[in-house]
């Protein structure tokens, strides 16, 4: 018996090292996924498709590890033109095919930095068409956060109901040693004790009594159930990733990728007002009275285009709309809480914000989906961060002042500070 007490002592300690050990190495993957991400859309997303599939500016970064040696890899993205002009092959090679496109030099990134970026990328390259898709990318990254979340949390109950049987059975072994020695019962292997269960019961009984292992087990329960439910009432009301379908394919990446159209073009309330506005359909027949993409579909219309016509009641023969026309159902995608206040024209016009700040490499998608969270923290973190440009802004210049009027002594009354503002009063 004591041979098993000893057995089962060493089999704990190692289940205990094989936990932590994995605990250390899951944490470590998921934070360097997540690195990497971050990195990726910094970095190399104004180039690169984030669904990894598709070749943007430049070419799709799917299975890029298998295609090229690790070492080779670090040198050609710290600095790829050094690489071309040292006379590589590859280098030379994927240079010459795309273009002779010079990319853009990292020299600040690490060794360590770099890796993660792959790293994500053979996470995102993994991910299932359907959750991440063409164009998305934050998709990809939340699959796979998800996922690492998913293997953390049930790692971290695996061990728990397990810590919470290896007591048990540590002390029915206690007991059990107990009894052979102060009553000198020798048990044979295969016999086989009716009250086994009654014993279990009892040491569970026991165990519950214990006021400090009660304590420490409660308190860990509570710790690892608050943290769930903390993130998981945190990310309510987040929709980053969301990507609807919509009624009509309309393709960022060709209109305003491709075709190079100003976002302000369709989206004209941008810039003076508080909401950028869904185009209305006129809009979209400016061009496509004329741009039918026929050459694409046997001289017929393209589909998508046709969806169009038909919402206008357009008849291309004649040129002329009819009496039955219908909304075109757009599905909204970023939408704030009615309590959260943003003006487009303050960002677009006054800060000069560009839409890619938030909305991403609108003109790397296929389908839109929301890129960033817009949170109060993402929000408040922007804010902190940009820099104010308060040159030839008469309301800047008013606020100069009063500050100076401040130092010297003088008085500084609402008026001073816009307080004669009719909106100030009658929003």
């Amino acid at each position: 018996m004591r041979n098993i007490s000893l057995l089962f002592r060493s089999v704990v300690k190692s289940l205990i090292l094989v936990s932590v050990l994995s605990i250390a190495a899951v944490s470590a993957r998921a934070q360097d996924v997540k690195e990497g991400a971050s990195l990726f859309k910094q970095k190399c997303v104004s180039c690169h498709a984030p669904n990894m599939t598709s070749a943007s500016v430049g070419p799709a970064l799917k299975d890029v590890t298998k295609r090229h040696d690790e070492e080779w890899l670090l040198k050609w993205i710290r600095n790829s033109q050094a690489l071309v002009q040292s006379g590589d092959e590859q280098a030379v090679a994927l240079f010459e095919g795309h273009n002779n496109v010079v990319m853009t030099a990292f020299p600040e990134l690490t060794d360590d930095n770099i890796k993660n970026i792959l790293a994500y990328i053979d996470e995102a390259s993994e991910a299932p068409a359907g959750g991440g898709d063409d164009g998305t990318g934050d998709g990809a990254a939340a699959a796979s956060d998800d996922v690492t979340n998913f293997m953390l949390y049930g790692l971290i109950a695996v061990i728990v109901i397990a810590f919470v049987v290896i007591v048990v059975l540590n002390r029915v072994i206690r007991t059990l040693e107990r009894i052979i020695l102060n009553k000198n019962v020798i048990i044979e292997e295969e016999e086989e004790t009716e009250g086994e269960g009654k014993n279990y019961l009892e040491a569970i009984k026991k165990l519950a009594k214990n006021k400090k292992l009660v304590f420490f087990f409660v308190l860990g329960l509570v710790v690892f159930l608050g943290s769930v439910g903390w993130k998981t009432m945190w990310n309510v009301g987040v929709h980053e990733g969301y990507q609807p379908v919509q009624p009509i394919k309309f393709s960022h990446q060709l209109h305003a990728g491709v075709n190079q159209i100003e976002c302000q073009y369709c989206h004209s309330g941008a810039f003076k007002s508080k909401n950028a506005s869904i185009p209305s359909a006129n809009v979209c027949m400016n061009c496509h009275k004329f741009v039918t993409a026929s050459d694409k579909y046997n001289g017929e219309t393209s589909p998508e285009i046709q969806k169009i016509y038909n919402a206008l009641d357009w008849d291309p023969a004649t040129q002329e709309y009819g009496q039955n026309q219908r909304p075109i159902q757009w599905v909204r995608i970023h939408n704030l809480p009615d309590f959260a206040y943003f003006n487009h024209s303050q960002h677009v016009t006054v800060a000069g914000i560009e839409c890619q700040q938030c909305h991403g490499p609108i003109e790397t998608m296929e389908e839109v989906y929301q890129y960033s969270p817009l949170t109060m923290k993402w929000c408040v973190n922007c804010h902190r961060e940009t820099e104010v440009n308060h040159k030839d802004n008469a309301y800047y210049d008013q606020l100069i002042a009063a500050h100076e009027q401040l130092k010297e002594g003088d008085k500084i009354t609402a008026a001073s500070l816009g307080g004669l503002e009719c909106g100030k009063c009658h929003y």
